[in-house]
């Protein structure tokens, strides 16, 4: 059964939910992907709106670019389609407590509720992040690709917000921090093995990603691996782009 998406807002909103598009810059199914050709307005009614999620290939100030997503919180979380995926996107919420009030609360920044940090995949490792032919994922540039000679591409999120730009940075509103994170597994030489060593050590990879001194990291894992994590904490990691429903890689 189909129905059109603003009799599920009201629907939704008769239910007193809350409503938030998700992964709106991603190719194929989103909004912005491929939902409408310019505003939200072509699909949604947008004051029943009561956040955006953007993605894992797009942080908040490239969602800025786009002026009509100003007036909303932007947030950040992960799919549900792997265990260990689960909880790799979140934000942190200031509220009085861990209910969904206090969440309606920090969507509309109401009696001292607010998001005061987004927390997501560096968003050039994000699966979408590049325009890539659709049949051997190669970087595009030109209008056929250099490598298998077709002409069917899929258009990367940081190629469809430039289409999409409305907004200059100047005019970007005042928003948390985005903390770009970078994943243990796509490091280098991180193996299950060490993987298991780290997380026994110390808890939780986001302790890891955020938290753990490099002194104290050498002390489980080699200095090269101590090294790469502290790169990537400090975002002075090279990676190379994804695009096409591939992940970017670290150099």
């Amino acid at each position: 059964m189909y129905e059109d998406a603003q009799t599920l807002q009201r629907k939704i909103k008769s239910l007193d939910g809350l409503f938030i598009p998700a992964h709106v810059f991603t190719p194929f199914k989103s909004l912005y992907g491929k939902g409408v050709l310019a505003s939200v307005t072509e699909v949604f009614d947008p004051y029943l709106i009561d956040g955006v999620e953007i993605g894992l290939s797009a942080d908040t100030k490239m969602a800025d670019s786009l002026k009509e997503l100003h007036r909303y919180t932007l947030v950040s979380n992960s799919d549900a389609h792997s265990l260990p995926n689960i909880a790799r996107e979140y934000q942190k919420i200031h509220g009085s407590a861990p209910t969904f009030t206090s969440l309606r609360k920090a969507l509309y920044q109401e009696a001292g509720h607010y998001i005061s940090a987004n927390y997501g995949l560096h968003s050039l490792l994000g699966k979408y992040y590049t325009t890539t032919c659709a049949q051997c994922f190669t970087k595009k540039e030109g209008t056929t690709c250099t490598v298998c000679g077709a002409s069917n591409w899929i258009k990367g999120v940081s190629e469809r917000i430039q289409e999409l730009m409305t907004a200059t940075k100047q005019e970007h509103p005042k928003r948390p921090p985005y903390i770009h994170q970078v994943p243990l597994r796509f490091l280098p030489g991180l193996g299950p093995k060490t993987m298991n060593r780290l997380l026994n050590q110390f808890g939780t990879e986001m302790q890891i990603l955020h938290h753990v001194s490099k002194d104290e990291l050498i002390e489980v894992v080699n200095d090269k691996i101590a090294s790469h994590i502290i790169a990537a904490r400090n975002r002075t990691l090279s990676i190379i782009r994804g695009g096409g429903g591939r992940y970017g890689k670290v150099r």
